[in-house]
């Protein structure tokens, strides 16, 4: 794709996400002011916009279930895929969002959501380890103050017969957690979270943000699979399988991508030259591809902390970088470590992982790596 084409495919995408989230604005009966959905683990909304997205703007689903909402529902609800939520929830749950409809928040929302409510096995997958601290994500479309509140199915809970209140059970909350940075783009909330111990199989991790400023409340269903996995993602994009995050500190490369990876080392190290970078091609689909980025200490000391540079010219951050934090965003991107993944002993390696928008370059960008 020429870098014509680039620059008007992602104009296209911010007119699509301004034109939504004005839509929003005007159909809602009390005006939707907070928008937002859990990005890791990804919500099903998300994760199906993020399937069905093209070149072009349009949402063509390849994941099966993505697909069948998106016969139902139309592709309205994708486009605005941070929108479910309730102007008069108040925090209320059993007895105000009936059962089986919990993920698409009931009926009362702006935009009809139900068809994300399907009692199915083939929603987009976030495969977990139980027990482990993972970054949890959730979309700062507009920000207000509230809290969190997380949930999980329980043991024996069917995925067949659909999600009632009394298979979820409460695990966590958090109030107004920090945020990656302003509203209105593909920025979020996060907090670090220990998942529940004891899982395995299939789940729902519901998240029900309640704002303290409004009765405004929103509602996002995350399956998940608690398989021993380091958060990568299944059942999105033509192959249905692409990396996302690796999820706690790690002294091993990171789980391999389901397609055949392209292994780029970086260039030499830089400054001090106490760490190197290795770029991994994970899925590619039109016009959007994953990677993980494997940073190794390269010296003979610990260090306590590392940053990775690279020209990205016109592909922007489609999803992440999780286990990462942007402090240059594209095109001059240089990204660090986060709290846990700092610290590397000698000949120890760690991971960062995103999901991008555009064309996979050719050649891979030449990383840097420094631990000033």
């Amino acid at each position: 794709m020429s870098r014509a084409r680039q620059l008007r495919r992602l104009a296209t995408l911010a007119v699509a996400l301004a034109v939504a989230f004005l839509t929003t604005l005007s159909i809602s009966p009390v005006p939707a002011q907070a928008h937002g959905v859990a990005m890791f683990p990804g919500a099903r909304t998300f994760l199906c916009w993020q399937d069905g997205l093209r070149d072009n703007g349009q949402i063509i689903p390849f994941n099966p279930a993505c697909g069948a909402a998106v016969d139902q529902s139309g592709t309205t609800p994708l486009y605005n895929w941070f929108a479910v939520l309730r102007s008069d929830a108040g925090g209320r749950t059993t007895g105000f969002i009936p059962d089986g409809q919990i993920c698409s928040g009931g009926t009362g929302g702006p935009f009809d959501f139900t068809a994300y409510n399907a009692p199915r096995t083939d929603w987009p997958t976030t495969h977990l380890t139980s027990g482990a601290t993972i970054q949890f994500r959730y979309s700062n479309w507009a920000a207000h103050p509230g809290t969190f509140q997380l949930y999980v199915t329980r043991d024996g809970w069917n995925p067949a017969a659909g999600l009632n209140w009394s298979d979820l059970q409460a695990f966590a909350s958090v109030t107004t957690p920090p945020q990656s940075g302003g509203p209105g783009a593909l920025n979020y909330y996060f907090w670090n979270q220990q998942l529940p111990t004891g899982k395995t199989g299939r789940h729902i991790i519901f998240v029900q943000w309640v704002r303290s400023d409004s009765q405004e409340n929103f509602f996002s269903c995350s399956d998940v699979m608690f398989d021993g996995g380091n958060g990568e993602v299944t059942g999105v994009g033509p192959n249905q399988g692409t990396i996302t995050p690796t999820i706690s500190p790690s002294t091993s490369p990171s789980s391999s991508p389901s397609s055949s990876p392209s292994n780029s080392p970086s260039s030499s190290p830089s400054g001090n030259g106490g760490c190197t970078a290795t770029w991994a091609t994970g899925s590619t689909w039109p016009g959007h591809f994953g990677a993980t980025i494997t940073v190794r200490n390269s010296s003979t000391a610990t260090i306590n902390k590392w940053t990775v540079r690279w020209n990205f010219g016109s592909v922007t951050f489609d999803g992440g970088p999780w286990n990462g934090t942007v402090v240059s965003p594209p095109p001059n991107v240089a990204v660090s470590n986060v709290s846990y993944n700092g610290t590397l002993a000698p000949n120890t390696t760690t991971s960062f992982n995103f999901n991008a928008a555009g064309n996979l370059p050719n050649p891979i960008p030449a990383l840097s790596c420094s631990t000033t």
